[in-house]
Order: structure tokens, then sequence, then C-alpha cells
């Protein structure tokens, strides 16, 4: 037998017996404390009380005898002993009378058919084991306690186990008999009807009405005690593993055949998922527990997991489980699950750490392709988290002037000399050093703060050519390039921007050149085409960069005010040499005939075309000989700060 105390009752609980005897009626007294009857005489003392096994039927003359110890009444007027005996053995509440020792005197049919003894199987018997005191040291304690008249009551909850197998679950309450009564009431409640309704209540509050699942509270409640530490400790692994899973395109279902039908797969789905989780817990020490969080949402968490191996496993089959078509009413319906795995020590590990963990990796999974699972990575976490950083605190960091410019030279193919410089912005992070344009520009983009930042960037690079142009006036004017994010050309007015930067800066707008990617300008229209357009007219020079890496139309190509092609990178690169086995070295054809097509369209159209990524002298010479008219690249120059490119420009002036 297992029981809990419930300890001892609070003390406005406790019952406590009185300590005088009760007399029908009090007697005035005199002045010496003695009592008086009505006219105030003294009256005599009382006789003493008769012994329980004595009886007279009438009391001596002049004797008082106290109303409890006269003979019973004939009439309605008292019960006998014997009607309070009837009553206790008819009573509906189990009781027994426990002497100071702690053994039943007596105990009613009501307690002998709860415990199912038999007929007075219980007299004699130590009551403690009959309903499971002594399992605990606490109870033990306060009933001994009672039993000694120390402590008015005991009441606490046990589990009993009944001769026929089952279980009861009971209230038991010990209570003092008055004084001179050398015993104690033990009563006891069952409650094992109202446990099974409470019982029931909460399976339908911890289960999903649909799949009959856990439903994401129950979940939530074995993760918690998973987690405990005692839940780690003797012989387990102390590891934990979940399979965070979502249903790829359920919403359609949902949207094409009805709730209804979504509902029925959702339950098809909870099978099959009971089905790998029953497979995967065979032989081991617990099955997965799989829940359905909400919607198409569903974990399969994994207890004192053996390691990452497991958990994949068990994703694996639930993939796989999930590929074969569900018959549902005559529809065959297909789906796929995205899930994501995570494995790790518990210790150190709370519930919402490990959801986040897996709610990221799902969204890896899905951002990945769908209908695979993957591993959490810390290292691609750490980038996330870093990367939530730092969109976190872009605009902040824009007006605190952190971010910083370089400059890259653009370099005439003909003759090497500098013709303009790329403006690179770059970000002097107070926590992650100084970061590239590819570590936030998208970020920028996502939030809107790239408005911001490139009004920033255009004012700045402005300003520092317009210096060039007055500390290095002997010296041809050099322009400057300036990358332009779509989201510049819808979020603001570019076109006054740029105006009025070129009027504070007195820059002239021929020396300025705007780069926009081609994916933003092929297919313009609308603002964008008309803000292209006026900054033309106002002499700003547009370039598309990375081109020939989009979805070109070369058709906008004769419609758009472009100015300048920049070749992407990968053209570039692709004029390396290439060897084979060891031997000797040939170049990529291909690449030099689509680039020499590309040039001598873009000449056609009086567009000029600069070269990406020029990295080796090689490539100079075969991009000089198809005609390419200025490059960028490490072989001239890396992104350089300000001060360089003035030297640069001394240096020209001087060759000259």
């Amino acid at each position: 037998m297992s029981g809990t105390s419930e300890g001892p009752a609070p003390a406005a609980d406790l019952d406590r017996p009185a300590a005088t005897e009760r007399h029908p009626t009090t007697s005035p007294r005199t002045s010496d404390g003695t009592p008086s009857g009505a006219s105030g005489a003294p009256v005599p003392p009382v006789a003493p009380r008769v012994p329980p096994s004595v009886s007279s039927p009438v009391p001596p003359s002049g004797t008082h005898v106290p109303t409890e110890q006269l003979p019973d009444p004939a009439g309605p007027s008292g019960t006998s002993p014997r009607t309070f005996r009837a009553a206790f053995a008819a009573a509906p509440l189990p009781m027994a009378v426990v002497d100071r020792e702690g053994l039943v005197v007596t105990a009613n049919e009501s307690l002998d058919a709860l415990l199912g003894l038999g007929s007075g199987a219980l007299t004699g018997r130590i009551a403690a084991d009959l309903v499971d005191l002594a399992s605990d040291a606490r109870t033990w304690h306060a009933y001994r306690e009672v039993l000694r008249g120390r402590q008015a009551r005991l009441r606490c909850t046990r589990r009993l186990k009944h001769p026929d197998g089952h279980s009861l679950w009971v209230q038991v309450t010990v209570a003092p008999l008055p004084p001179g009564e050398e015993a104690v009431l033990l009563s006891v409640t069952d409650l094992s009807p109202r446990r099974e309704l409470q019982a029931r209540l909460r399976h339908l509050q911890m289960h999903d009405p649909v799949t009959r699942l856990p439903n994401r509270t129950l979940f939530f409640e074995r993760l918690t005690t998973a987690l405990e530490a005692e839940a780690y400790e003797e012989g387990r692994t102390g590891r934990i593993g979940l399979c965070y899973l979502d249903l790829d395109g359920f919403k359609a279902v949902n949207d094409t055949l009805g709730h209804r039908v979504g509902d029925r797969l959702l339950a098809a789905v909870a099978e099959r998922l009971t089905r790998c989780a029953d497979a995967a817990g065979s032989g081991r020490a617990a099955t997965p527990l799989v829940a359905r969080l909400g919607g198409d949402e569903f974990a399969l968490l994994v207890e004192d997991s053996t390691g990452t191996d497991q958990v994949a496993d068990l994703a694996e089959s639930v993939l796989t489980s999930l590929q074969a078509p569900f018959d549902l009413s005559g529809r065959r319906l297909s789906l796929s699950a995205s899930i994501g795995v995570v494995e790790r020590r518990a210790a150190g590990t709370t519930a919402t750490g490990l959801m986040q963990a897996a709610d990221t990796t799902l969204y890896w999974a899905k951002a990945d392709g769908k209908g695979r699972w993957t591993l959490f990575d810390p290292e691609r976490n750490a980038h996330r988290m870093t990367r939530q950083a730092l969109s976190s605190t872009l605009r902040a960091a824009v007006e605190r002037n952190e971010f910083a410019l370089e400059y890259q030279p653009l370099v005439g193919m003909e003759d090497g000399g500098v013709r303009g410089v790329e403006a690179l912005v770059r970000w002097n992070h107070p926590q992650f050093g100084m970061l590239t344009p590819n570590r936030f520009i998208g970020l920028a983009e996502e939030d809107g703060s790239i408005v911001q930042l490139g009004r920033w960037v255009l004012a700045t690079a402005c300003r520092q050519t317009r210096r060039w142009q007055l500390d290095h006036p002997d010296a041809p004017p050099i322009f400057v390039s300036v990358n332009v994010a779509v989201r510049q050309v819808w979020d603001s007015d570019l076109v006054a921007d740029v105006g009025a930067i070129l009027a504070e800066t007195g820059l002239a707008p021929h020396l300025l050149q705007l780069e926009l990617t081609e994916s933003a300008v092929m297919g313009s229209a609308g603002r964008p085409l008309q803000a292209l357009q006026s900054l033309s007219d106002m002499g700003v020079r547009i370039a598309i960069d990375d081109f020939g890496t989009g979805y070109s139309n070369l058709a906008y190509l004769s419609r758009l005010p472009v100015s300048v092609l920049k070749l992407d990178g990968s053209f570039v690169r692709g004029f390396q040499y290439e060897g084979h086995d060891g031997g000797s070295a040939h170049p990529s054809r291909a690449d030099e005939v689509i680039v020499e097509a590309l040039i001598q369209l873009a000449h056609r159209l009086g567009l000029t075309v600069t070269a990406e990524c020029v990295e080796t002298a090689s490539q100079a010479s075969r991009l000089r000989g198809i005609g390419c008219d200025t490059g960028q690249g490490w072989l001239y120059s890396r992104p350089v700060t300000p001060d360089r490119i003035s030297a640069l420009l001394t240096a020209a002036c001087a060759q000259a």
C-alpha cells in the first residue's frame, strides 16, 4: 500500500474536547463558593459517579446525579447506548474506534465493506496498517500524536489496494473521542468516484479532441518533468530529444476540401505518428510521447535519449510513414512534412530553450525545401542570433554614426588609369567589429532602414568625391558609384534626395553613378522607371550591377536609361586557366565568347562595360582584348580608405 499524507489539520480545524462535565442546570453559589438552592441555602454535594457496570432504578434520596448517568429514559427524551451502538454500526460513513495502542476496538459494517475484509475481521487489527498511515514519517508522527492526545486531528489522503485488485483513494480522518474514553475515532471517506471524475476531466483537458493525442498543455508538463534533475539520475542517459513536425501544405487541404476532411487527415497523421513512436520505443525503457501542439504542428518527445542517431532515425521513419497517400472517404491525399530535430543534454536545458531551438530548426527545414528533417546546428543558430542582434540595432546604428565608407577603384583597361571609385559601406559594430555589406544590407532592406542608410551613403560619397576634386584640381575628376536598393526608389523620393545632395555638395551630376541590380531594373515600370528616367535626365549615370545573372530581357536595354553594364564576377572568374590531370592549362572559351558578345551588344547600344572581380593580369589581358572598358578587382586595389584614394590621385598627377 502507498499513500500521501496531507499532514495535520490547521489549528482552526482542530477538535478541542470539553474539559468539564455537563450539568442540566447551573446552580447559584453562596459567598464561599458552594452551590446553593433556590432559597440560597447550601445544598448537599453531588453523589459519587456510579460505575457503568452498576445501575439503580431509583437514586438515593437527597442525591443529585448528572443526567448522562441516570437510567435510560423510556420515552423519546433520551437515547440509550444501545441506540448509539446501532447507529454506529449502520452509519454509511466507514468508521472504527481505535484504542490508544492503535488497535481496532470495533468497526462498522461500512468500513468492513470498503476494505473488503469481511464482517468483524477488523477487530484487533493494527489500524495504521489497514489505512497505510505508516508509509511516510510525517503522517506516522502526526497519527501517534493524536493517539497520545497531543494533537486534535489528523487528515490525510491514501491510495489503498482492495483485495479484489482495484485501487481505492480514501481520505482518512483520526480524531480523539471525549475525555474519559481512551480511544480515537477513525473515519474513512471513499474519494475514488471523485478521483475518477477528476481523471476523466483531466484527460479531456489534456488531450486533443480531434486526434486524441496529448495536447500542448500535457506536452509541456511532460517536457518540464523530463528536464528536472531527478528525471535523469540513477543510470539514465541524461539526454533528451525532440522532433518538431509541421505538415507542408495542410492549409490548402482545409481551404479546398473543408475542415472536416482536414480533421480526418490530422487524425490519420496522428495514427501514423503513434505507430512510428511505438516502433521506436520497442525494446527501450520508454516510448516517445506524441502530441499535437496545435493546427498542423506535432511533437515527438524522446526522453532518456541515447543520442542524435536515435532522434534522427525517428524523424526519418516519420517522413517515410507520411509519404504514403492517405485514403479518406474515397479521396486520395498526399502530403509531406518538415521536421526540426533537436537532441542535447537535459542538464542546463529549459523547456523554452528546447522549443526555441526546435522551432528554429523547423524553419530551416522549410527554408531548405520542405519534405525533410533538419538537425539543429549551433553554428547556424549563432549566425541567426547574430543576424537578429544586428537587425535590432541597425536603425540606431545609423543615428550613432557607426558606418563608414571604403572605396574601390574602377580602372581603365587600356591605360590603367583610375576612372572612378565604388563606395562600399562598412559597419563598425561595437560588438562584432567591422562588418561588410553582405552581413547587414539584406537586413536593412527587410526592415526599411536601407532608406536612411542609403541616404547617408549617398551624401557621404558625394561629399568625399567633391573633396578629392577640390584637393586634386590637376587630376582628371573621378566619378563615384553608389549602390541603390529598389526599396529606396519605392519608399523615398530618390530623385529629390539626389538633387538635394548634389546641390549641397556641389558635385556635378555626371560624376555620380547609381548602381541597381539587374533583377531590380529589368521589368521596372511605373514609379521606378520614372525615377530612373528623371535621374538620367538630370545627368546622373545609371549602371546595372551583376549583369548576366538575373532574368535578362535584352529588349529592356533599349528602353531603360542605362549607361553602364557591370558584368558579374562569375563570368570573369571563368577567364582563369583550367588545368586537367596536371597537363597544360587552357582558357574557358565559352565564357570568353559570352562576355565578348555582351560587350559588343552593350557597345552597339552606346553603353560602357565594367568587369568585376578582376584578380589576375591574364584576366585583364583577355578582357582588354575583347573590348572591355573598365575593370574592378583585387588586381588593381582592394577597397581602401579615402586617404589611399587621395594617394592614388597624387601619384597619377605626378606621372602626368
